[in-house]
């Protein structure tokens, strides 16, 4: 995936200014995949130069001001719908928190409990983000579902609303893993006696 693809996903719900695109972006698609505003708003521009959005000025303010408003065209629906026909290319992880794990070794004293203790703290506001993105779908009060359910047929909801569910479950899943991983760390610290008492247990 890109933020491309994530982008145009975003905006087959509809148009919206740049401004809207990123508040929209942190609430719903940035909890699958991050992306800082300094690389959306040029991303947009070099969609529409590429001809995947549309673009018009639309009113801001009392003083004349405008903002950009940005469509989905057809050419960015095609490259939506290949984007989603063509299997997921798979690469190698970077993943930063099991390396270090792996030479714990070196690391002071207690350093290691902390850093699997901040791990757990992670997953576990990553886990709740994640539930509470399913409750909101499933009690339909996303103000991101509602705009995209508004667009599209009501025959089609069901699947739109448990295809979004899908993936935060697999989110949930996933921090479920890494907690009871790094909790089995802290188990292998004691284990080894780098637990220094009491104040060091969970």
């Amino acid at each position: 995936m890109s933020l491309r693809s994530a982008l145009l996903a975003l905006l087959s719900s509809g148009p919206m200014t740049g401004y809207d695109v990123v508040k929209q972006f942190s609430t719903s698609v940035g909890h699958v995949w991050h992306a800082p505003d300094s690389q959306i708003y040029p991303e947009l521009r070099r969609m529409h130069s590429e001809g995947l959005l549309s673009s018009r000025p639309v009113p801001w303010g009392s003083r004349g001001a405008t903002k950009t408003e940005y469509s989905i065209t057809r050419d960015g629906e095609q490259a939506l719908r290949h984007w989603q026909d063509e299997p997921e290319g798979y690469v190698r992880e970077r993943d930063a928190a099991h390396l270090r794990a792996a030479y714990f070794e070196w690391a002071a004293p207690g350093a290691a409990a902390t850093q699997l203790r901040a791990h757990i703290e992670h997953f576990r506001d990553q886990r709740a983000q994640a539930l509470e993105q399913i409750a909101a779908i499933e009690n339909r009060t996303s103000p991101t579902l509602a705009r995209r359910l508004a667009a599209n047929p009501e025959d089609q909801w069901e699947r739109i609303s448990r295809f979004k569910v899908f993936a935060y479950e697999g989110q949930v899943g996933r921090a479920d893993q890494e907690i009871a991983w790094a909790e089995r760390g802290l188990r292998l610290l004691e284990e080894l006696g780098e637990l220094d008492g009491p104040g060091e247990r969970e």
